[in-house]
């Protein structure tokens, strides 16, 4: 299956900023929304970890950035995270 269109947020890809998400697990269908906090629904359940997992590896490619270099700051299992990038 292709992968959705994501928009580009690579100006948003500055080091050491911190980027406020917020993680829609169980979706239908994977995206990505720009704003304040930046919206991501993502396929996979939320447990273990692999909700932000995923949610960290979207935000990755929309910024451009390999998904090592985002560092989850806050909400490791909460709907509301704070990624700083590094």
């Amino acid at each position: 299956m292709a992968r959705p269109p994501l928009p580009d947020l690579s100006a948003r890809a500055i080091q050491g900023t911190a980027i406020a998400v917020r993680v829609t697990p169980n979706a239908r269908t994977e995206s990505l929304q720009p704003g304040d906090p930046i919206r991501i629904a993502v396929t996979v359940v939320p447990e273990d970890g692999k909700a932000t997992a995923a949610a960290q590896a979207l935000l990755a490619r929309a910024l451009g950035v390999p998904k090592s270099r985002l560092t989850l700051l806050r909400g490791a299992s909460s709907r509301d995270k704070v990624f700083r990038l590094d």
